[in-house]
């Protein structure tokens, strides 16, 4: 499991979210859980700030990263790997970077 890897959510909520995007740092990997972002239909996320919510293709499905719904989940409960979006890694890192900024209060 690498950041920016894709894995199924095999959660209860998978018709809503049915990916999960890794976002956690390899160096915390010890610790038996990782910070994922869900990957939901571009049409079913009511916030529409491309900054924070940057379109991605998986398995030819338009999605978008819920970055509002960032959690801490077990590793164990994520699903098969699907892809990896290391490529869309700078947009990924700038939509956390802005839902944590302090530029604005």
């Amino acid at each position: 499991m690498a950041q920016f890897d894709v894995h199924r959510n095999r959660g209860a909520q998978k018709a809503a979210i049915p990916f999960l995007l890794i976002v956690q740092s390899r160096r915390f990997d010890g610790f038996g859980r990782r910070l994922v972002i869900p990957l939901v239909e571009a049409s079913s996320n009511p916030i529409t700030e491309p900054s924070l919510n940057p379109p991605v293709v998986v398995e030819g499905r338009n999605l978008v990263l819920h970055t509002l719904q960032m959690t801490s989940i077990p590793a164990s409960h994520l699903g098969e790997f699907v892809c990896s979006l290391e490529a869309e890694g700078d947009r990924i890192i700038n939509a956390i970077d802005l839902l944590i900024s302090r530029a604005w209060g």
